[in-house]
């Protein structure tokens, strides 16, 4: 249960920084690595795609699907422990 309820506040976050991009444009400023990358209005696009990213990983919490991921990459590494 409590998986759920805390994908659901990361895909709400992640969501809020797709939709409110300007307030997190002026809270943590722009990206130069962004901006040159990217090109002109590129800490935008790069806020957006973070949003995107946050969802997806929430999505992941919730059906517990980030559960089998860290054990398949990280697992290899405790195993001999």
């Amino acid at each position: 249960m409590w998986r759920i309820i805390i994908g659901l506040i990361i895909v709400l976050v992640g969501f809020h920084m797709v939709w409110k991009t300007e307030f997190y444009l002026d809270f943590l400023g722009r990206s130069e690595f962004a901006e040159t990358k990217i090109g002109p209005g590129g800490t935008r696009l790069f806020y957006k795609l973070l949003g995107s990213l946050v969802c997806f990983l929430g999505i992941l919490v919730m059906t517990n699907v980030i559960q089998g991921i860290i054990i398949g990459v990280f697992g290899p590494l405790f195993s001999s422990l």
